[in-house]
């Protein structure tokens, strides 16, 4: 049994990952301020949990005291919230993360696994997209992921500390809330096919991604904290296939039976055109492999959100 930090650990995908950290037996402190996060998430769980900002290196020192691996989750989510309001974007998701790697080096942490995004990509290069490619950040958002990858890999370099950085590339599934103004596309979908009322898509919904369902990205932390060899790394984290926003809403109406309409409004500023991620790297590395293909998880998302409807 190990003692771990799971930063952002009321939020999607932190909860998702504290559930499977405390089936296996750890001992799961989280760090939330839950500015984003929900209380809810971790109703019923035994975890300690401690509420402070990022920003603040005393909160993340405490919080920090005493575990082996450091899961940092937290983070301000959204590159149109980004765009709205870089400052904090950068503030959180930059100061933040060195608040972490300064906690874990001053305290003997043994692996700091940095949640990273497929952002950083941009529209540069070619697809699918791999770790060899130069970054090419458009939002605020990818710019301070990208920026907190480069502490990471900093730290591991010059501090007895070790890192690793799963670039994720759009996760999706239970606990993702489908209400909020940055809701992410799919349980938005999900929400408004069963409801019968049009999806609204921005752009011309040709726009594609790598739709990567949260068991994946929960297994690749497993993995990551633990892996020999792995300090430093930066890996993406994805199904490794591409699918259209119109084909996504397409395939949500068929697993619901329900016929789909859609309204578009204006490409968002920052969006990135296509994007579909090469996996080699993080399944020699850290053995990951994608279990959970797009239609399982999206029959599972479904299930979770409508209760089976």
């Amino acid at each position: 049994m190990s003692a771990v930090l799971v930063t952002g650990g009321a939020g999607f995908i932190g909860s998702n990952l504290v559930r499977a950290l405390l089936e296996r037996g750890d001992s799961v402190r989280v760090l939330d301020n839950f500015s984003t996060g929900s209380r809810g998430n971790l109703d019923g769980l035994d975890v300690v949990v401690v509420e402070g900002d990022l920003r603040s290196y005393e909160r993340v020192h405490a919080a920090v005291r005493g575990v082996d691996v450091v899961y940092h989750q937290g983070a301000l989510p959204s590159v149109p919230r980004s765009v709205q309001d870089p400052l904090t974007t950068t503030a959180v998701n930059i100061e933040g993360t060195l608040n972490v790697l300064l906690a874990a080096r001053d305290d003997g942490v043994r692996r700091v696994v940095n949640a990273s995004s497929s952002s950083v990509y941009g529209n540069g290069g070619t697809l699918p997209r791999d770790e060899g490619q130069s970054p090419d950040p458009i939002s605020p958002y990818a710019v301070a992921k990208l920026s907190a990858e480069r502490f990471c890999t900093s730290f591991s370099r010059v501090y007895e500390i070790e890192t690793g950085s799963l670039r994720y590339f759009n996760v999706f599934g239970p606990r993702q809330d489908p209400s909020s103004q940055y809701a992410a596309v799919i349980p938005r979908f999900v929400r408004a096919i069963a409801d019968g009322v049009p999806v609204t898509i921005y752009g011309d919904g040709e726009q594609s991604r790598d739709f990567t369902y949260i068991a994946n990205v929960v297994e690749a932390n497993l993995l990551a904290a633990d892996a020999d060899g792995a300090s430093g790394a930066i890996l993406n984290v994805a199904t490794g296939g591409s699918e259209t926003v119109n084909g996504l809403a397409d395939t949500i109406g068929r697993l619901l039976g329900r016929d789909v309409e859609k309204t578009f409004e204006p490409e968002r500023a920052g969006d990135v055109r296509a994007s579909w991620a090469d996996v080699a790297l993080a399944r020699s590395t850290i053995g990951f492999e994608p279990r959970v293909g797009l239609e399982e998880g999206l029959q599972r998302t479904i299930e979770s959100l409508l209760g089976g409807g």
